[in-house]
């Protein structure tokens, strides 16, 4: 079986749903305001937000090398190396459905001998869930704290809540992974059964890799925390850079949900969704040209690093595109 990245009929689906949405907004909005708002935007705030991708990038470069310790792998990844690899997964993250590309870089260090077998899926995963599991913990803490919240954000809180609970089960225990697969398993269509075989795998030998060694996981974790809370300063900056401000424990509550609404498998690297819903959840603080102006910008946050990727990715592609051993 060979991976292969065709343009297929759900990807252009999915990028008319962006395009539909986007144009549902922008027919809302005037457009001469949102050229104002950017013609008018803070230049050294937005310089601030703009250069945290170098180092946004460089964290998540080291964590992967902590992720690959020398004694389990066939040849070092060099922190070089483990940027470039960051930047090509960033071009496919632009075209595959939720952050899939991620996932694809467990072929390019199998390919590259830095890791053997399916323990390279399992790395990509668990890190992948701490990404996850940490975002969830930033918005439930402001959720928690948010001082208005309706029923709407009530509803949320505690989906929130929830799915951080499952989260760190699924990681913590090996039990309940094992019995929340064999359900997920027992009700999914067949295409979706064999993919959660798989991931279930994947899953249990990450469980045997990582928690051999508790440091290790309470580095990645930290880090992972850390990273994130990184991601949303850098979009609180934007919204500085805006002219703009809002509380920041409202941010913190506000800004996760607008990125997991744009993870949903629906629309183009998340663009639309992820839009309307920074104008939705920061009305009380900005207008909607701001919040359309915000979107832009966090797109923004995705598609320079696929930019710079772009040199890395024909070796990347040459890789993923072998035979899948995974």
């Amino acid at each position: 079986m060979r991976a292969q990245f065709p343009i297929s009929m759900k990807k252009i689906f999915s990028l008319i749903v962006s395009l539909t949405i986007l144009a549902v907004i922008y027919a809302k909005i005037d457009l001469r305001e949102l050229i104002r708002v950017f013609q008018n935007c803070d230049l050294t705030w937005m310089a601030i937000a703009l250069g945290m991708l170098v180092p946004l990038v460089m964290i998540t470069a080291w964590r992967l090398q902590q992720l690959v310790p020398a004694k389990e792998s066939l040849s070092i990844l060099k922190f070089g190396e483990a940027n470039r690899l960051i930047l090509a997964a960033s071009v496919l993250n632009m075209i595959l459905p939720s952050k899939m590309g991620d996932i694809a870089k467990a072929y390019f260090m199998r390919d590259k001998g830095h890791l053997s077998g399916s323990l390279a899926l399992s790395l990509v995963v668990f890190e992948k869930a701490c990404d996850l599991l940490s975002l969830l913990l930033w918005c439930a803490f402001g959720l928690l704290l948010y001082p208005a919240k309706n029923f709407l954000f009530w509803v949320m809180t505690a989906g929130v809540g929830a799915g951080l609970l499952v989260g760190i089960l699924l990681l913590s225990s090996r039990r309940f992974a094992s019995l929340f697969f064999n359900a997920a398993s027992r009700f999914a269509p067949k295409k979706v059964k064999l993919k959660i075989d798989k991931l279930r795998l994947s899953w249990g030998e990450m469980h045997e890799y990582f928690w051999s060694d508790f440091s290790l996981v309470a580095k990645i974790a930290l880090t992972s925390i850390f990273l994130w809370l990184c991601h949303l300063l850098q979009i609180l900056f934007f919204i500085f850079a805006l002219r703009a401000t809002v509380p920041f424990l409202a941010h913190l509550a506000l800004s996760p949900l607008a990125i997991l609404a744009g993870l949903m498998p629906l629309t183009f690297a998340g663009v639309g969704t992820r839009d309307e819903a920074l104008i939705l959840f920061y009305q009380p603080y900005f207008d909607a040209a701001t919040g359309a102006a915000l979107g832009l910008l966090c797109t923004a946050r995705y598609l320079l690093p696929a930019l710079a990727g772009l040199p890395f990715f024909r070796e990347y592609l040459a890789a993923i595109q072998t035979e899948d051993r995974v």
